[in-house]
Parts: structure tokens; C-alpha cells; sequence
């Protein structure tokens, strides 16, 4: 293979199926997976000044698909402090700045039109203040109700209307049903070739005791709501790979690739 960019990729890619068959790597992974979440490790971190409550190793490759696919707009459900937002509005902010620089022209971030689309049911208000006050607060914005409500659908899909590439990320409440309402509500907005991702998909593949007086737990969350959705959607395709390349990440089998209208 004389491309050496080539080259490179294929060397990649064989790490990442190589991961996927090294069993104790993966159990050592998902020891750290289960400790780290015992230890709310993801409560850690921040982006641009905002608590985004991810795994860095999901920040990532959040970051690689948005790059991939370079949506005009990124849906998100939950936005607690805000940080997802924030950081979705600046890989956003990138892309235009990239776009520009491609163009030959200045960059205007007041006229752009990528936009993050933030519902959450609560949205208190220390948080919406501190986001309203970012810098990337224009490119932003909230929507206070149930993610699952008709009027918030409709005018969430009203908004989409509006953009040719979405991608959709899902973290708000975990109960199967919830997500598997989100999933038919969000999911078909998605862009082809785009993602769906959703998060906490791991709740099933941990101890049951793990979850207090939480609603969800094994049996019921976000990962058995995609088992779920996906038995009547082939347009959409567990995109495995990311999570072999991660190796801890809060989303497996929740990375879905929309690989058909």
C-alpha cells in the first residue's frame, strides 16, 4: 500500500477488530467501566467552562462523527448544565470556521445557520443563565418540556424542517419506554448517513444493584429500547466499531448509523 494516509487507516482499523477479540482487554475495560461509574468519574469533566457529565472517550468520538458528518443541526435530549450543548455548538463553530477558510471568506458566527437544539424537562435556571451567557449561546437553542410530548415533537420536527444534515444524541430519562418514545419521536430525523446516538446504554450490562431508587436498571433502559427499535427499523445499523475503538464508553450499541431513508 504506497498511500502512507492509507496505510495508516488500515493499521487502524485492524487495532480496533484486534480490540474487539481481546478478551482481557475488554474485561479490563468493562471493570473499569463498572468502577468508574460507581465513582461518577463523568461528573468530572467540563467543556468551555460548562459540567458536560460524558466520558471523555465519548467527547471524542462525538467529535470525530460530528466532524464525519458535519450536521446543520445536532438534537440533543437532556441538558442539565449544559456542556453537551456547549460542546456541540463548538465543534459546530469549527466546522463553519473550516467551511470559511475553504470559501475564502470571513467568518460571521451571527449568521450561521448550524444550530444545536437542546429539550429538557427541567431546565433550572442557574443553568439556563450561565448557557445563555456563553459565547456560543447563539448558536443555541432550548426548549423546556417532556421530550416525549406531542407539542414538543411537533415543534422539534418544525424546527428540523429547516436543516438538510441532522444528528440526533439521546440522554435523558433512561426507562425503556422513554427512550424507545424518543427513539420513534427523534430518530427518523436523522440524517442518512448520519448518527442517532444514544447514551447510558450501559445500564444493561451492570449490576442491578447499582441503581438505587432509579426507574430504569437491567431489563429496562436506553439499550434494550434500541434492541427494541431497531427489530422494526433496518434504517438504522449498530455502528459496533466505535465501541471496539473506545473500549469504555457509556453508550454500547448505541452509536447507530442511519444507513437507508
Amino acid at each position: 500500500m504506497s498511500d502512507p494516509s492509507a496505510k495508516f487507516a488500515a493499521e487502524v482499523d485492524h487495532r480496533i477488530r484486534s480490540q474487539a477479540a481481546n478478551s482481557p482487554l475488554q474485561a479490563a475495560a468493562a471493570d473499569m467501566a463498572r468502577e468508574s461509574i460507581l465513582s461518577q468519574y463523568s461528573y468530572n469533566f467540563s467543556w468551555l467552562g460548562r459540567p458536560i457529565i460524558q466520558y471523555p472517550q465519548d467527547m471524542v468520538a462525538l467529535q470525530e462523527l460530528i466532524w464525519l458528518v458535519k450536521p446543520d443541526l445536532i438534537i440533543e435530549t437532556g441538558i442539565a448544565h449544559g456542556g453537551s450543548l456547549i460542546f456541540s455548538a463548538s465543534m459546530l463553530a469549527l466546522l463553519d470556521m473550516c467551511d470559511a477558510s475553504e470559501a475564502g471568506t470571513t467568518l460571521d458566527p451571527r449568521i450561521s445557520q448550524r444550530k444545536v437544539l437542546g429539550i429538557d424537562i427541567d431546565i433550572r435556571a442557574h443553568n439556563r443563565t450561565a448557557i445563555e451567557a456563553h459565547p456560543l449561546a447563539p448558536r443555541i437553542q432550548m426548549i423546556q418540556g417532556s421530550s416525549i410530548e406531542p407539542e414538543i415533537i411537533a415543534q422539534v420536527h418544525g424546527i428540523a424542517a429547516n436543516y438538510s444534515r441532522v444528528l440526533v444524541c439521546l440522554d435523558s430519562n433512561h426507562t425503556h419506554e422513554h427512550v424507545l418514545a424518543e427513539l420513534e419521536a427523534y430518530a427518523p430525523l436523522t440524517s442518512k448517513d448520519s448518527y442517532c446516538v444514544v447514551f447510558d446504554t450501559i445500564v444493561e450490562d451492570l449490576p442491578e444493584d447499582m441503581f438505587g431508587d432509579r426507574p430504569w436498571g437491567p431489563g429496562n433502559n436506553p439499550k434494550t429500547a434500541v434492541h427494541q427499535y431497531l427489530q422494526t427499523h433496518p434504517e438504522f445499523l449498530i455502528d459496533a466499531s466505535i465501541q471496539q475503538k473506545l473500549l469504555i464508553t457509556v453508550a454500547p450499541d448505541g452509536f447507530l448509523k442511519r444507513v437507508a431513508h
